[in-house]
């Protein structure tokens, strides 16, 4: 052992003796406020695109047919591509040009029955205080059989221009428990995604291009980032 390599691991033990942590150098993150407040979307994709758009990836083969997704269809085209019969959008605001149902998940009044094979729900369950209600439209409004792709944020900033409506952040038990009461009878599979580091760049506002792939892609369930739900409802029976 060097000289230099004794008196490091020298220093670490008397640290640990005295019940003190090594001092480390935080660098750019030595700061009370953030790099980005745009979750990092002004830097490149935020950190948690990876975790939305690689779960999509996954299950690719779920949007098809007649699909529904929130404000517009981007990842109902891009990820169902020709497997798509029909995309409908859904928004509470009748100015959205894209939309083609007008209507709130919580009560889902004019929302069909019975009616998608799919929805893609990315970050937007948590914009709603009656999140019970929410999930009982989304198993109301899937054909049996049908697909519910969904992502909400766990570890997160609160933007300020969305504190008014923005009312939640997920466990992935909570999201379990969620869905598992509203899908009686069918399956339901949630994950957890994110890390320490994952999680502390997101809050700083960093891009995920920031980070290397392995970094993002690590996986400890104490750090969610974003928390994903695969939902099928039941299927018919005869």
């Amino acid at each position: 052992m060097t000289r230099q390599a004794g008196s490091s691991a020298l220093k670490q033990l008397v640290s640990r003796l005295l019940g003190r942590s090594p001092s480390i150098s935080f660098g750019d993150l030595r700061r009370v406020t953030p790099l980005s407040r745009e979750f990092g979307f002004d830097r490149g994709a935020p950190v948690d695109r990876r975790y939305i758009e690689a779960f999509l990836t996954r299950h690719a083969t779920d949007v098809r047919g007649r699909v529904l997704e929130v404000k517009d269809a981007t990842y109902t085209r891009r990820f169902g591509g020709e497997r798509v019969q029909v995309a409908d959008v859904l928004d509470v605001d009748p100015t959205n040009r894209d939309a083609t149902l007008i209507d709130d998940l919580t009560t889902g009044a004019l929302l069909p029955a019975d009616a998608f094979d799919c929805i893609v729900l990315t970050q937007t369950l948590h914009l709603i205080f009656d999140v019970h209600a929410a999930a009982r439209t989304l198993h109301r409004i899937l054909r049996p059989g049908g697909v519910l792709l969904l992502t909400v944020p766990g570890i997160t900033q609160i933007p300020r221009a969305e504190s008014s409506y923005w009312y939640w952040s997920f466990s992935a038990l909570a999201a379990e428990r969620l869905f598992r009461d509203a899908f009686t009878g069918g399956t339901v599979d949630v994950a957890s995604h994110g890390n320490v580091l994952a999680a502390t760049a997101f809050l700083y506002g960093l891009a995920e291009r920031e980070l290397r792939e392995d970094e993002v892609d690590a996986n400890d369930p104490d750090y969610p980032v974003t928390i994903t739900v695969r939902a099928v409802k039941a299927p018919r029976t005869t």
